[in-house]
């Protein structure tokens, strides 16, 4: 080798050794749509509450890292819904979760192809939005809260206990939820077993709850059951002004419906089903099918005693009850 080639090869290597590795190019952080029902959180710590959110973090998934989230509020009103799914789609984000069926037919209408992740409040299979639980086709999966009629009659035997003397009591229903018949047809059958009248009050404008409830008193109801229905969920707060103000002892099928100060509330376990939907976007994130994820049912339910509120009503919960409660409010 001339001494010419030898300094060629040289310069090279030094070239090259002095070169900098090409950078990696920076892995695309995947996007979250969230299309919910109610109006942002006024709480400005509430995403360090979210139970969705810290399932999802302990999961791996952290929102500003690893994970981007918009976040679409329908503030009530879901006729929105349309409009806020196309924003998102426009945003060609990687799968959308909604809380409820009105806001999960939004986004299904407006894409065939991203994945949904969907909290059903109404039968996802009668509503013909996924083929069956088990296999659900298409882009939707979730989790299906749809309550089942015997657990309007569970309702009505907790409202009982916790009010002996009852004779009469208001039933407030939603005649547009699909599981409504079959609601008030266990209720009935319930309540002629524990030798109470039902009262049923149908709702289906928000405007008209002060006239149901001035209906049930001057009807002589001395309780009120409150049978699932997306208008009563986002009308918590309404539903136990009036009842404190009518003295009613009421009960729902939501935890918070307790907490926010009505007697009674047994349902599903809310918090569990939210960590079973992050579970869902973890699975899906991670390379999963939504039309090969069966829809999950509540398998946890929860009774919530407020006995501040059995207090001012005048009322004494028996010992019996308390002892099958998950959560008293003292």
């Amino acid at each position: 080798m001339t001494r010419s080639t030898v300094g060629l090869v040289v310069i090279l290597a030094l070239g090259l050794l002095g070169r900098a590795p090409a950078a990696a190019p920076p892995k695309r952080v995947p996007v979250l749509g969230m299309l919910l029902s109610f109006a942002p959180p006024a709480e400005p710590e509430w995403k360090q509450h979210s139970v969705f959110l810290q399932e999802l973090r302990t999961l791996g998934w952290r929102e500003g890292e690893n994970l981007t989230i918009e976040y679409r509020w329908a503030s009530g009103r879901l006729q929105r819904g349309a409009d806020l799914a196309a924003e998102l789609v426009a945003r060609h984000v990687d799968m959308i979760v909604v809380d409820n069926r009105v806001l999960g037919q939004a986004v299904h209408h407006a894409t065939a192809t991203i994945p949904i992740v969907m909290l059903s409040v109404d039968d996802p299979v009668a509503e013909g939005i996924v083929a069956s639980l088990a296999q659900p086709g298409g882009n939707i999966t979730g989790v299906d809260n749809s309550v089942t009629p015997e657990l309007s009659g569970k309702l009505l035997e907790f409202l009982t206990e916790a009010v002996p003397a009852v004779r009469r009591i208001a039933v407030l229903v939603d005649p547009r939820y699909a599981g409504t018949r079959s609601m008030v047809a266990e209720t009935t059958r319930v309540a002629q077993a524990l030798g109470v009248q039902p009262h049923v009050l149908e709702v289906q404008e928000p405007a008209a709850l002060s006239r149901v409830f001035a209906t049930a008193t001057a009807a002589g109801d001395g309780a009120l059951l409150v049978l699932p229905a997306l208008l009563f969920a986002m009308h918590q707060q309404r539903l136990v002004a009036l009842a404190a103000e009518h003295r009613l002892p009421a009960i729902a099928w939501y935890a918070s419906f307790a907490k926010g100060g009505g007697l009674l509330a047994y349902g599903p376990n809310l918090a569990e089903l939210w960590r079973r939907m992050a579970s869902y976007v973890d699975r899906l994130l991670k390379g999963a099918k939504p039309a090969d994820l069966p829809v999950e049912r509540p398998t946890r339910f929860e009774l919530v005693i407020n006995l501040k509120t059995a207090e001012a009503l005048g009322l004494t919960i028996s010992p019996t009850l308390l002892f099958q409660a998950n959560e008293v409010i003292r």
